[in-house]
């Protein structure tokens, strides 16, 4: 295995003609310059240089190093400048893989930031819905994941994965305009238990049976669609109501529908995950960093 000094030393020598010039070029003692050219040759195996009277002259082993010794030097110093972008942040890569919502809300600004801050740092977007967007991460498809969590669950977080908290999001039942309990501010969900129920996501379905079962009742599912704009357009139409979070409403919201808070609340947890290791890398946390800021004021929604 060559030794990136040596090479360096090799190539002066090459480039100046001898040892005396060479260690003038780096700083260095002519001693010293001998001893890592003696090195070298142990390294390689056979000696790269021969004196003929005066002067030094390549061996055809010394040559052949030769021809490399720049190319090898070059991708060094590229890598060399590589690392200090990175680690200095002015360049790096990101795959974040997140559901919808927070792919319309958190994300957007907290990459607005980032562009404003660190314009080298670039983010990959990948969609994905919990819990396969954990498992995503687990395999490496992914450096930082978003997901949400339901209290009443216990769902299991792969212990190789690192999770900070972003927010609580609260749930609203969602009615048509005109409905009867529009009137109140907010309704017992048990009070909707003779309705008919448009369904959302694997999760969020499995939270709201959970929630209606420790109610002591079984809800009239009509419809289930991962699609949160037909959620709303099937409620607006009268076909059922429906249970959506905030971070949904935030920035979808039909006009022919009525949203009232749940009394008791009910809320998801919203976080990032991470695999520990990826903790350390500078471009990764950057983003983190923004998603908190992001989150942080949306406290509550």
């Amino acid at each position: 295995m060559f030794d990136s000094r040596h090479i360096k030393t090799f190539h002066a020598v090459v480039t100046a003609g001898s040892y005396s010039a060479a260690a003038r070029a780096l700083g260095y003692t002519q001693p010293a310059i001998t001893q890592q050219m003696k090195a070298l040759e142990r390294v390689v195996g056979t000696p790269l240089f021969i004196r003929v009277g005066r002067r030094m002259r390549l061996t055809e082993a010394g040559e052949a190093l030769a021809r490399h010794a720049e190319t090898i030097l070059d991708s060094l110093t590229a890598a060399q400048q590589q690392m200090n972008s990175l680690t200095r942040l002015r360049s790096g890569r990101v795959r974040v893989c997140a559901f919808p919502s927070a792919s319309a809300t958190l994300i957007p600004e907290a990459l607005a930031r980032l562009a404003a801050d660190h314009p080298g740092v670039r983010v990959e977007l990948l969609e994905g819905e919990p819990p396969d967007s954990l498992q995503r991460l687990v395999r490496g498809e992914c450096d930082i994941t978003l997901a949400f969590t339901y209290p009443g669950l216990h769902e299991q977080v792969p212990d190789e994965l690192v999770e900070i908290p972003l927010l609580e999001d609260q749930l609203t039942v969602l009615m048509p305009t005109g409905h009867p309990l529009a009137r109140r501010r907010a309704v017992k969900l048990a009070d909707l238990a003779g309705e008919r129920w448009i369904a959302g996501c694997l999760r969020c379905r499995a939270n709201f049976l959970h929630e209606c079962a420790e109610l002591g009742f079984a809800p009239d599912i009509a419809f289930t669609t991962d699609d949160n704009l037909v959620v709303q357009s099937l409620v607006a139409e009268g076909l059922g109501v429906a249970m959506m979070p905030g971070l949904v409403l935030s920035f979808l919201r039909h006009d022919k529908i009525t949203g009232r808070a749940l009394d008791p609340a009910s809320r998801r947890q919203v976080s990032a995950y991470v695999l520990r290791e990826h903790l350390r890398v500078p471009a990764t946390a950057i983003v983190l960093d923004g998603l908190k800021t992001v989150a942080a004021r949306r406290i509550g929604c």
